[in-house]
């Protein structure tokens, strides 16, 4: 019994060593700019307002050099996918009129909602589960099957709360000591006081963490402001 106590403490012990070790620092280390290349960017569309605001942040990015695009919707929402294929093709055509280089592929990832509006908190964790089952497949199952999907390099999130669980999902690829995307979380414009749940959570373990409105950084937290962005 004692020897399996101390067994249990090491293996403890281990793995809070091992999440201190993933975690991003406090203040952001700068990366270099120079490289070459494509970026495969993934980009979550919480529906409504945040995909919106998704799709505005990443419409002034050059699609040439950002590809493969990975769009990754909630299950019952038409509405996101129609809106990142209007974009897709208003790029596609620009690109042709202006000859510009292609602007490369795209694809609509559908996952569950990790907890649907006014859903009751009993039963929250039951969809949530369910939602992070197909975010783990996504993230770390299909980029390492025959055929499968290429694993993304960046993560572009804006709430709602499935982002959370598509974190989760990339930190189980760092703990494991696997290949996972750079999480990068911009806070809603609609939030100028007070940081959303989603923020709330997010804010300490994704690798940027970025606010339109000053007042957002008023406790001293890390993060960084670069105004409106949408």
């Amino acid at each position: 019994m004692y020897l399996v106590f101390w067994l249990a403490f090491l293996v403890l012990f281990a793995a809070v060593a091992r999440i201190y070790v993933i975690l991003p620092p406090r203040k952001r280390v700068r990366r270099g700019t120079g490289k070459k290349g494509t970026c495969h960017l993934a980009v979550f569309l919480g529906s409504g307002g945040h995909s919106s605001e998704a799709l505005s942040l990443i419409s002034a990015l050059d699609f040439s050099r950002y590809t493969p695009r990975t769009y990754i919707v909630s299950e019952g929402d038409p509405l996101s996918e129609q809106k990142a294929i209007a974009l897709e093709r208003l790029k596609a055509a620009s690109a042709l009129s202006l000859a510009r280089n292609p602007i490369g592929g795209y694809r609509i990832l559908t996952i569950p909602r990790a907890r649907r509006v006014h859903q009751n908190l009993l039963t929250t964790p039951f969809t949530a589960l369910r939602s992070l089952h197909a975010a783990l497949y996504h993230v770390i199952a299909a980029p390492r099957l025959p055929g499968g999907s290429p694993s993304f390099d960046s993560l572009l999130l804006n709430g709602p709360g499935t982002c959370f669980v598509l974190c989760v999902a990339a930190y189980i690829n760092r703990f494991l000591g696997l290949s996972s995307p750079r999480l990068i979380y911009v806070e809603s414009f609609a939030r100028v006081r007070k940081l959303s749940l989603t923020g709330k959570l997010l804010r300490p373990i994704v690798d940027s963490f970025i606010v339109q409105w000053p007042e957002l950084l008023q406790d001293r937290g890390r993060g960084e402001c670069h105004g409106w962005l949408v």
